[in-house]
């Protein structure tokens, strides 16, 4: 069951690993390499894939996964039930109530913008807080020790905040969900793409996977200022500018709250944190750190 249940990673298309994001994320990659010529040989090298960093990571993957099972699921809630009570308590404080001036293309339209906006926008405040407060940056600097970054580096993230975002998105995602079938009953549902809302499908398949890698994927200045391009996050992984560019996919959160970096206005920078290296997966889960 395990076995099957790990191959979600590939088949599920709420992964960041399914595998159409993944072959999504290759042709852009082989396009911005044939572009780039000088950047082949890094992204391209042993050195990068069979870092200690990128092996530790592969390690970790593994390990994480039955850390999810046994420790993470078990506590979290799910968006249902989240969904559930929000539209009870709503029903008894005020009672039945159903609004019938929109037609249902238009609440779906509205609901799949709204649970993406609303699940963005705190999902860019946790991280935040994740880096802001010092017991939460204790867990969350496990994501930042990577020295280098492929696609595996997304799930080098300690058990913690795992379920921090776990309740975030239930509670998120409930109350929208919640709230919505208060207010339209039936007719609520969101636009998708193979279960995806359509919205985070498109996300992923533009590239997702090369936010956590050497690909150094811009967009124009005005659209950085909207969403967060690869190269942006990776900027939020270097030594440097960890505490910008927080946002998940929008920038505007980061605009707004001024902790926005372009990519123009990075010329160099180095990843990881300063002079910290988790050695094993142990370092990982016990939070230590080990000096170059």
């Amino acid at each position: 069951m395990s076995d099957l249940y790990f191959l979600n990673y590939f088949i599920n298309s709420h992964q960041r690993l399914y595998w159409i994001y993944i072959l999504s994320a290759l042709f852009i990659a082989t396009l911005y390499l044939l572009l780039h010529p000088k950047e082949q040989k890094i992204n391209l090298s042993q050195k990068l894939w069979l870092h200690p960093s990128a092996t530790l990571d592969y390690r970790y993957f593994i390990i994480s996964f039955f850390l999810k099972i046994w420790l993470v699921f078990p506590i979290l809630i799910g968006a249902n039930e989240v969904a559930l009570f929000t539209q009870t308590v709503l029903s008894d404080y005020f009672g039945f109530y159903l609004y019938q001036g929109l037609s249902s293309t238009e609440i779906m339209i509205l609901y799949t913008v709204t649970l993406f906006i609303v699940s963005d926008f705190t999902r860019y405040w946790l991280h935040r807080f994740m880096h802001r407060v010092p017991l939460l940056w204790k867990f969350h600097r496990v994501h930042h020790s990577a020295k280098v970054l492929t696609p595996i580096t997304f799930y080098r993230v300690h058990p913690i905040e795992n379920i921090l975002f776990g309740f975030r998105f239930s509670l998120s995602i409930g109350i929208v969900t919640g709230i919505f079938i208060f207010f339209f009953g039936g007719l609520v549902s969101f636009m998708d793409i193979l279960g995806v809302n359509i919205i985070i499908f498109i996300f992923n398949i533009l590239g997702s996977n090369l936010r956590h890698s050497h690909i150094k994927l811009k967009y124009f200045r005005w659209i950085e200022s909207i969403f967060i391009s690869p190269f942006q996050h990776q900027i939020h992984h270097s030594k440097e500018f960890y505490n910008y560019n927080f946002g998940g996919t929008l920038a505007l959160w980061d605009l707004w709250f001024k902790t926005l970096k372009y990519s123009g206005e990075i010329k160099q920078m180095k990843l990881g944190l300063p002079q910290v290296e988790h050695k094993d997966i142990l370092d990982l889960l016990l939070l230590r750190k080990k000096q170059w």
